[in-house]
């Protein structure tokens, strides 16, 4: 089935992009909201991933496997533009006279997906890392592609994915044990470093 649907999305066939929406947007839209930290944001690079996805179509091969982590790449990608352009916009505001103060809302709906209490608990730490070490956390932890599937997804090889998830967990050991971004782990008795293990992949 999912051939057919690789063909018939190649094709540019209406139905079978609603098909597609309807199964993979709720895990675009978790995989958005993983990288910005914001629903609204999340919902506007939905749009824009399945958009550009369309732009794209034309580019999927008729054969082979799920479409989600093409589509978790161009998300990756997505949020990526919208994160410059966030930048030119905020560096474009601070040159106007200040407004007047506007409530943000997010915190009160911020529930609307099943791990908004998570991602929040552990923001601090993720803050910790660089975009790019975010994106493969959110890829192979939180969304389970495999190393092979991510780098296809981010364009990149292997071997950088597997070298930016690395440095990803070992920051976020460094940062549950106590220690400052860009620090060496705390040693414990014995001169052993704590092993990143305890951070594992269902923890996050």
């Amino acid at each position: 089935m999912e051939t057919n649907l690789r063909a018939r999305v190649r094709d540019g066939d209406e139905e079978a992009f609603a098909e597609l929406f309807d199964a993979y947007a709720r895990s675009v839209y978790n995989h958005a909201f993983r990288l910005t930290g914001d629903w609204s944001t999340a919902e506007d690079l939905v749009s824009l991933t399945f958009l550009e996805a369309w732009r794209l179509r034309r580019r999927v091969d008729a054969e082979g496997g799920s479409l989600r982590p093409w589509l978790l790449g161009i998300a990756t990608n997505t949020a990526r533009n919208s994160r410059r352009a966030a930048r030119r916009h905020a560096q474009a505001m601070s040159r106007l006279p200040p407004g007047e103060s506007v409530r943000d809302f997010a915190d009160e709906v911020a529930g609307r997906i099943d791990d908004t209490e998570l991602l929040t608990a552990v923001r601090p730490a993720l803050d910790t890392l660089r975009h790019n070490e975010r994106e493969v956390l959110a890829l192979c932890v939180w969304s389970g592609l495999d190393y092979a599937t991510a780098a296809a997804a981010l364009g990149v090889p292997v071997g950088t994915v597997r070298s930016r998830l690395s440095r990803a967990r070992k920051k976020l050991a460094a940062f549950a044990e106590g220690g400052e971004p860009g620090r060496r782990p705390r040693q414990v008795r014995g001169g052993r470093t704590p092993a990143a293990g305890h951070m594992q992949e269902g923890n996050l």
